[in-house]
């Protein structure tokens, strides 16, 4: 039974660069392709997010800006295709991890290259900032004063 399981894995092909964004509760799987068979229903210069197009997923012309950086810094925006499977955290937290995500990609195929300049526009930075955990003795906020247990 063993043999046979990996055969299957070794057999496997994949023909993508995975990476992993996160920001807050955000987290962004990320799949760069470079060759894209005629089997897949997108080309290259496609980003789509959770089975949507990037545009309709992250409407706004300041998003769009966002989320194109790395592609432009590198000048690489036609090259490429992205399927990202964003899950957790609100709009901004999920297109940071988004970014974060594709630039961690965008550094494994060409890591002389690339990584020294996505690091030095800041796109391989990880943001520390997370929410600040609930404390025992206050009225059920992080923040929030202590509660009396006398009244």
């Amino acid at each position: 039974m063993a043999e046979k399981v990996q055969e299957k894995t070794s057999s496997k092909k994949n023909n993508y660069t995975y990476a992993i964004g996160r920001r807050k509760q955000a987290s962004a799987r990320v799949r760069l392709y470079q060759e894209i068979k005629s089997t897949y229903d997108f080309k290259k210069g496609d980003i789509i997010v959770n089975n949507k197009k990037i545009e309709e997923y992250f409407p706004g012309e300041l998003q769009k800006l966002h989320y194109l950086d790395p592609l432009k810094v590198l000048d690489k925006s036609n090259q490429f295709a992205f399927t990202i499977r964003v899950s957790g955290g609100g709009m901004n937290s999920q297109l940071d991890a988004v970014i974060l995500g594709m630039s961690k990609a965008l550094a494994k195929i060409d890591s002389e290259k690339h990584k020294a300049l996505l690091r030095k526009k800041g796109f391989l930075t990880t943001d520390a900032r997370v929410r600040e955990r609930r404390k025992v003795g206050t009225g059920g906020k992080a923040r929030r004063k202590k509660q009396s247990p006398k009244r």
